[in-house]
C-alpha cells in the first residue's frame, strides 16, 4: 500500500526510525513523497549515531591527487598471475564491523556500476589476477539478475530477505531495490554526446574497434525522438559530428566510420568539448547524457583527477550525466569510476561485441533513461536484537547518517529497470527475536526534483535457517558473487566459505538459475583457485 505524506512527514519519519531500531516487529512501508530538506536543523530530532557521521563530499571517496588513469608504470603493467604480484597495489580499506551499541545506522548513495566486474572478468580470463582497489564487492552483485518485485508508479520497491550462517549467531541480510522497466519506445528521447577516445593506445585490437561496432549498434536502437553529436579526442578534440536527430542515421553510421587512432589521450579536453556540446544542445524534456568511451588512460593535457572530476561534477550540478564505458586490456578503471560518479551516471566495461551487445541494446533504456536522482540507502539496526554489522563493499559510497535526508547532498542515479543489491554480515543476540532492521531508500524524481522514500523491515523469523539449502537461488548468487570479490581483493571468506566451495556452489546454482551469467562465475572462480 502506498501512503502519502504532507508538511511533517520528516520529522515523523525519523521517529519511526528510531521506534524501529528499539523495539520488534516487521513492516513494510510503501513509497511515500516527502518535503525537500536541506540540513538538520536545531529544532530537527537528532537520529541515533551512523556508522560514519563524517562530513562527506557528494557521497564518495575524495579521490587522490596525481596521474590520472593507471599508476605511472602502466604502460608496462605487470603480470599479475597470482595476488602476489599486486602486492604493491594500494589495497582498498575494506569497511570494518559496527557495534550497534554505538552506531546502529547505516547510510550509502546507491551505484549501479559494474565495471570491476567486466574488468576483472577480462583479466582472470587472460590469466592476470586483478589488483585489490579494481576489486568492489558491490560492482560483482550487482552485475547479476535480481528477481525483485517491480513498483507500479516510478520509485522503488524495497527487499529484505536474510539467512542465517555457520558460526555463533551470525546471518547474513539482504536488501534488495528495484525500479519499474521500461522499453525503448516509452523511454523518454536522449540528447547524447559521444566523446571517443582516439588516442594511440585505442588502436590495441578490442580498443577503437570495439567502440565503433558498439556505437553502430547504439545508433541503430535509437528513436525519432534522440538527437547525436560525435566529440573525439587525442592530444586535441574536435567535433566530429554536432547534435544530429537519430534520424539521419547515414550521417551518423559515417561518423562512426571516420574515428580513427591518432596520438596522445588528452582527456580532459575530450571531456570538456563533450559537455560544451551537450549544454549547447540541452533539450530540459531529454535525457542529457556524455557517453565517453575510453581506456582512460589519460597522459595529456589535465592529467589531475581533480581537475577533471571537478569540470564533470559541474556538468552533473546542470542536469547533463555521464555514462563511462571502458574498453581494453590495460584500463584506468579507477578513474573511470570516479568520473562515473562525479558525473552522476554509471561506468560499465565492455571486453567483447557481446559486452557491446548487452550495455548498447538489451540494457539501452537502462543505461540511457532515469527514475531517480541522488538515491541514498540507510539502514537502522535494532540494537536489542543485532550486536554488529558489516556492509560488504560500498566503501566509496558511504554517507553521513545525518545526510541521508539532505537534498543537497548527492546520491546515485539510477535507470529503469535497475536493481542496487547490499549485503549484511550481522552477528545476532541470542534468542533474538523481533525486528532486525529497517531499510529505506531516499530519491528525487528526476524532473521536478520532489523527494520521495520508501521502507522495509525485516524480522528474525523472517532468516531462512539455512544460507545454502533454504534461501532463494538469487540471495544464494548474490553471497557468492560478494564472497568471490573479497576473495579476490583480501583473501577472506564470506560467511566461512572456501573459494572451491564458492566454484562448487555457482555451477549447482548455475542449474537451478538457469542463467548463463552464473555458469560463468563458476568458470571465472575455478580459474582464480588454480591461480592463487
Amino acid at each position: 500500500m502506498t501512503y502519502r505524506y504532507r508538511p511533517l512527514a520528516t520529522a515523523l519519519a525519523v521517529l519511526a526510525l528510531l521506534s524501529a531500531a528499539a523495539c520488534g516487529g516487521g513492516s513494510e512501508q510503501g513509497s511515500v513523497p516527502m518535503p525537500a530538506s536541506g540540513r538538520s536543523g536545531p529544532s530537527e530530532i537528532a537520529p541515533p549515531r551512523g556508522e560514519d557521521d563524517r562530513p562527506a563530499s557528494r557521497g564518495r571517496a575524495t579521490p587522490r591527487a596525481g596521474e590520472a588513469g593507471k599508476p605511472a608504470d602502466a604502460e608496462t603493467p605487470k603480470s599479475a598471475e597470482s595476488p602476489e604480484s599486486t602486492e604493491s597495489s594500494a589495497v582498498p580499506e575494506v569497511a570494518r564491523s559496527h557495534d550497534t551499541a554505538a552506531e546502529q545506522i547505516s547510510t550509502f548513495s546507491l551505484d549501479v556500476d559494474t565495471a570491476s566486474y567486466g574488468y576483472s572478468r577480462r583479466l582472470l580470463g587472460e590469466g592476470r589476477w586483478p589488483e585489490a582497489g579494481q576489486v568492489r564487492p558491490e560492482e560483482f552483485v550487482n552485475s547479476f539478475a535480481q528477481d525483485y518485485a517491480e513498483p507500479e508508479d516510478d520509485g522503488f520497491t524495497v527487499h529484505m530477505d536474510g539467512a542465517r550462517t555457520p558460526g555463533n549467531g551470525t546471518a547474513l541480510l539482504r536488501v534488495g531495490l528495484q525500479t519499474r522497466r521500461t522499453d525503448a519506445e516509452s523511454r523518454r528521447p536522449a540528447n547524447l554526446t559521444f566523446v571517443v577516445d582516439v588516442s594511440g593506445s585505442m588502436g590495441e585490437p578490442g580498443r577503437l574497434d570495439l567502440v565503433k561496432e558498439a556505437l553502430h549498434r547504439l545508433v541503430d536502437q535509437l528513436g525519432p525522438g534522440d538527437r547525436v553529436s560525435v566529440v573525439a579526442f587525442s592530444e586535441a578534440a574536435e567535433v566530429v559530428l554536432p547534435m544530429t536527430p537519430a534520424a539521419e542515421k547515414d550521417r551518423l553510421h559515417a561518423a562512426v566510420d571516420r574515428l580513427a587512432v591518432q596520438q596522445s589521450t588528452n582527456l580532459e579536453a575530450g571531456l570538456t568539448q563533450g559537455y560544451d556540446e551537450a549544454a549547447a544542445s540541452f533539450r530540459p524534456a531529454a535525457v542529457n547524457r556524455v557517453v565517453l568511451l575510453s581506456d582512460g588512460l589519460a597522459n595529456t593535457g589535465d592529467t589531475t583527477w581533480q581537475g577533471i572530476l571537478d569540470r564533470v561534477a559541474q556538468a552533473a550540478g546542470k542536469k547533463v550525466t555521464l555514462l563511462c564505458v571502458g574498453v581494453g586490456r590495460d584500463y584506468g578503471d579507477e578513474l573511470m569510476e570516479q568520473l562515473a560518479d562525479n558525473g552522476d551516471g554509471a561506468a560499465v566495461y565492455v571486453g567483447s561485441a557481446d559486452d557491446a551487445r548487452k550495455v548498447f541494446v538489451e540494457q539501452l533504456a537502462t543505461n540511457l533513461d532515469l527514475r531517480a536522482r541522488d538515491a541514498k540507502a540507510q539502514v537502522v539496526f535494532n540494537p536489542s536484537a543485532v550486536t554488529s554489522y558489516r556492509l560488504i563493499g560500498y566503501e566509496n559510497r558511504r554517507i553521513a547518517a545525518g545526510d541521508f535526508r539532505d537534498d543537497a547532498k548527492d546520491g546515485g542515479e539510477i535507470g529503469p529497470g535497475h536493481s542496487v543489491t547490499a549485503l549484511y554480515e550481522v552477528r545476532l543476540r541470542d534468542g533474538a527475536s523481533g525486528q532486525l532492521a529497517t531499510a529505506t531508500v531516499r530519491w528525487q524524481d528526476p524532473d521536478t526534483r520532489a523527494p520521495a522514500e520508501a521502507s522495509r523491515s525485516l524480522g528474525a523469523g523472517d532468516l531462512a535457517a539455512s544460507l545454502w539449502e533454504d534461501a532463494a537461488p538469487r540471495f544464494q548468487v548474490d553471497v557468492v558473487a560478494a564472497g568471490f570479490a573479497e576473495y579476490l581483493r583480501t583473501r577472506e571468506r564470506i560467511a566461512g566459505v572456501a573459494p572451491a566451495d564458492l566454484a562448487s556452489h555457482a555451477t549447482r546454482l548455475a542449474a537451478s538459475t538457469e542463467d548463463p551469467a552464473v555458469t560463468e562465475l563458476a568458470r571465472l572462480i575455478g580459474q582464480a583457485v588454480a591461480l592463487g
